[in-house]
């Protein structure tokens, strides 16, 4: 049994599986905050965000506030009386929220922290050919991703996982260390340890990804290419600008593999070799298997070989 008052923060899928899992162990939360519901979709409709419908399926008290700051948002926070607060993929919340309960306000990241601090430790960890990553639960502190450590596990990274498939590996890992996390608070049996006694060695960022960050170098190494693109699948895509048939449009690419030595061509350019599609970079080249080009819907590369020229698809340097 644990004796706390529990609110939970959170917004996607990712949050939503802390949020169920925790309410399958009886976990007591009393409320949920969470993001005002979005419009999406063709059209447009007013949608509940992953952590919404948990919450409304065990009909919890909701707040979703457009400000965090609002005084009256506070004022109904604080009328939970909640002794310990967890915020999981959530925006970044005031002092005067993370330091309302007297336990604190405990976060769980997607990274081995204190490496990866930032909005994308994902997708960075994939992108830079980590061999391994993990999740962390830390205390809130006034800078971002740097409170005391409380629990972490390590997860391997296997070479051909994409940011997909890890988000779904460490959403697994840290719904179960959350809970140890909670227990421990409860109990008054674990305590934080400073991230900077946990520093070995230069640390790396996770910053955000803008669009532009998605652009692939196609002057880089390929392997370095490769690790950008499974480190953007399935979202937000890695891309190359091309131009067929006097049209300036943009091609994703999901899923690659590096070719064999035979098909290095040392050319950048877009070609086929039988009924494979390949992506010539200037250190090698890349076997294409998904692809998505403007105004079209994900596609195989058999069925892009069928609906396209590719010969006639060039590439904008």
């Amino acid at each position: 049994m644990i004796n706390e008052r529990i609110i939970f923060f959170g917004t996607p899928g990712f949050a939503a599986y802390q949020l169920q899992y925790l309410l399958d162990h009886k976990v007591p939360v009393v409320a949920v905050v969470t993001t005002p519901d979005r419009p999406k979709g063709r059209g447009r409709k007013l949608q509940a965000c992953e952590v919404k419908e948990v919450a409304l399926k065990h009909q919890l008290p909701i707040l979703e506030p457009n400000n965090l700051k609002n005084p009256q948002f506070q004022e109904e926070l604080r009328s939970y009386n909640a002794t310990l607060q967890i915020v999981v993929a959530f925006r970044m919340l005031p002092e005067a929220v993370w330091n309302m309960p007297p336990k604190g306000t405990v976060n769980l990241h997607a990274s081995l922290l204190p490496q990866y601090r930032g909005a994308a430790p994902i997708n960075h960890a994939i992108i830079n050919g980590e061999a391994e990553s993990g999740v962390s639960t830390f205390l809130l502190q006034h800078k971002i991703d740097t409170g005391n450590i409380l629990l972490s596990k390590r997860v391997d990274i296997n070479e051909h996982d994409n940011a997909g498939v890890l988000h779904d590996k460490l959403m697994h890992a840290g719904a179960p260390l959350l809970l140890e996390t909670v227990k421990g608070l409860a109990a008054e049996t674990l305590e934080g340890t400073p991230q900077e006694e946990l520093i070995k060695e230069d640390l790396k960022e996770a910053p955000k990804i803008f669009k532009e960050d998605c652009l692939l170098n196609l002057q880089d190494e390929v392997i370095k290419i490769w690790q950008k693109i499974k480190g953007l699948s399935p979202y937000p895509g890695a891309f190359i600008n091309v131009q067929y048939r006097n049209q300036d449009l943009i091609l994703k690419i999901y899923d690659a593999k590096p070719a064999s030595q035979a098909v290095n061509k040392g050319e950048i350019r877009l070609f086929k070799e039988g009924n494979e599609l390949y992506l010539g970079c200037k250190t090698g080249a890349l076997k294409l298997l998904e692809v998505q080009i403007s105004g079209k819907q994900k596609m195989n590369y058999k069925d892009f070989c069928n609906g396209f020229e590719v010969e006639n698809i060039k590439i904008s340097l």
